[in-house]
């Protein structure tokens, strides 16, 4: 029993009125009492629409069944919600003055429900000359016995306990406060719908939609490049009511133990012997074509430095937008000799340019000839432990001073 009844009295209902029986009389009432028709009632268009927001909210109209408008807490208001967007929500928006009664506010649609993600991995390869590939996957489908219904028409009744909401507001008095929380309806489980057993879809038992299998043929195009999509509209789960989301496929590109990619080029690291570097010769780089390989051609007469950046123009990814090839950049390094025959010196002494002549020292500066060797490990691994104590404080300590 409801402790005041102002609220319903407005909307000319009584206080057990279901929902939709409070929905036809706010839309009689807001018709009659609209600005754009009757600007005098306006304060009562707003006090209608007030209370039809308080009631149309399960949560609201059970603090004020309790409580009265006091129990609400200032949760009654319209919280800054015009009354003309309230009413637009019910008749649909639409055009200016009396006849939209909105002005210019679009009707909503049903909402869509959510989108199916789905990663595809795709070699460097395949988004080279491109793939199609099938996708299995399980989603919900209207039931086609009961179209959605899920029972008998008419069988299908709005849970009482809930009203619909499939959530129930319970009530906790804790002293001077009132503290409510949100549980699932016990009646419906969660459902806002009861549907006697004998009366329910055999199909799907009542839950309106089934389970079907759904293969899906995806086209990966010649250059799509890692996170780009191929979407499905309206092939996500169904649901009454609501628009089916779309099933979005998400190119995950596979790393390639050769090139890296950077948009439509392809970037590698070669290495060159010493005397392909200064006489040049010939590499070989793996294509993304099929039974394919590149060869690399270095021109006598070219010199490749080590950490030279050379480009093999036309020969990357294929691009979606320009339909041409990317470009293949190769870093190149030279391989040295670990060692060089006494007897080709004289040879390489001939056909290189001549040594730079060094500075000479001071006149005053005596010379020592050292040669160079290769560093021992072991010394340099004692050195660094050795400076790993002294920074941790375990070195000699110097002379400390004592003041006297």
């Amino acid at each position: 029993m409801a402790v005041e009844t102002a609220y319903y009295d407005l909307l000319g209902v009584a206080p057990d009125a279901s929902e939709t029986e409070m929905k036809k009389a706010y839309r009689k009432k807001a018709l009659l009492l609209h600005p754009d028709k009757n600007p005098a009632k306006a304060d009562e268009f707003k006090d209608l629409s007030h209370a039809y927001d308080v009631l149309s909210d399960p949560q609201k109209r059970e603090l004020y069944d309790r409580y009265g408008e006091k129990g609400l807490s200032g949760d009654g208001g319209m919280g800054g919600m015009d009354p003309t967007d309230l009413f637009s929500s019910l008749f649909g928006g639409g055009g200016g003055g009396f006849g939209g009664f909105g002005g210019g506010r679009r009707p909503q649609g049903p909402r869509k429900g959510k989108d199916l993600v789905h990663k595809v991995k795709v070699s460097l390869e395949e988004l080279y000359k491109g793939k199609t590939t099938k996708l299995a996957l399980q989603k919900h489908v209207i039931c086609s016995k009961c179209s959605g219904k899920g029972g008998k028409e008419g069988a299908v009744k709005t849970c009482t306990g809930c009203r619909g909401q499939g959530v129930k507001i319970v009530l906790r008095q804790l002293g001077p406060m009132v503290q409510q929380m949100q549980q699932t309806c016990p009646d419906c489980n969660g459902d806002g719908e009861i549907i006697n057993a004998k009366d329910r879809c055999k199909g799907c038992n009542g839950k309106k939609t089934v389970s079907e299998r759904k293969v899906l043929e995806v086209h990966i195009d010649r250059g799509m490049r890692d996170g780009q999509t191929v979407v499905f509209s309206g092939e996500a789960d169904q649901a009454p009511g609501v628009q089916p989301g779309d099933v979005v496929i998400v190119v995950d590109e596979k790393p390639h133990e050769f090139f890296k990619r950077k948009g439509d080029d392809l970037f590698c690291d070669c290495s060159v012997d010493l005397l392909t570097a200064l006489a040049g010769g010939s590499f070989n780089i793996p294509s993304l074509e099929e039974d394919k390989h590149l060869k690399v051609t270095i021109l006598p007469g070219e010199v490749i430095k080590p950490g030279s950046f050379k480009v093999l123009n036309h020969q990357g990814m294929p691009s979606r937008r320009h339909h041409e090839l990317g470009d293949i950049y190769i870093a190149l390094n030279v391989d040295f000799p670990d060692s060089m025959p006494e007897a080709s010196i004289s040879l390489l002494e001939q056909a290189l340019p001549a040594r730079r002549i060094p500075p000479p020292p001071p006149k005053k500066a005596t010379v020592e000839e050292v040669f160079l060797e290769d560093p021992d490990p072991n010394k340099a691994r004692r050195n660094d432990e050795e400076m790993d104590e002294d920074e941790q404080g375990g070195g000699p300590q110097g002379v400390q001073c004592a003041n006297q």
